[in-house]
Formats: C-alpha cells, structure tokens, sequence
C-alpha cells in the first residue's frame, strides 16, 4: 500500500472544522493548538498550555456542522482511500 499526503493550507484545515475538532480533544490534556496570523496572513502555528476545557455552545455547535459537512462532501472519498 503506497500512502499519498496532498498538503493542504491552515485556512482549510480550520474551515473544516478540523483544528475545532482536534483542539477540542487536546483540551482534555490541558493543550490547545495556536494558529495566529500575521501581517502577510502566513500562520505561525504552534501547541500550548491550557486552561480551557471545551469551548462555549455556540462553538460547539458551528464546528460540528463544519466537521459534518466536510464528511458529506468527502464521505466517497474516505471510504475509497479506507478500502485500498
């Protein structure tokens, strides 16, 4: 099985929904993500301390129709690169 990365931009990884999701986990160890942008929009990424443990309703809800509805659109996808 051969594996195949595509890189893919910060800007899609969080419209997505995907640094919610992952953020969202890291949360329970205390650890949270950080993507800031600069005065040319180039991310500066990086992990931290937190003290924060999941995020307010309204977050919560908007990540997961993001999260949703990547998967719907990439669901044929998924499922073709699963079974290869």
């Amino acid at each position: 099985m051969s594996e195949t990365n595509t890189e893919k931009s910060w800007d899609e990884f969080q419209q997505a929904g995907m640094l919610w999701f992952v953020n969202r986990i890291l949360h329970v160890f205390g650890w949270v993500i950080i993507l800031k942008y600069d005065e040319e929009s180039v991310p500066t990424v990086y992990p931290a301390r937190t003290k924060w443990r999941g995020f307010n309703p309204e977050i919560e809800a908007e990540g997961y129709k993001k999260v949703s509805k990547w998967m719907a659109e990439h669901g044929d996808d998924l499922e073709t690169e699963a079974n290869t």
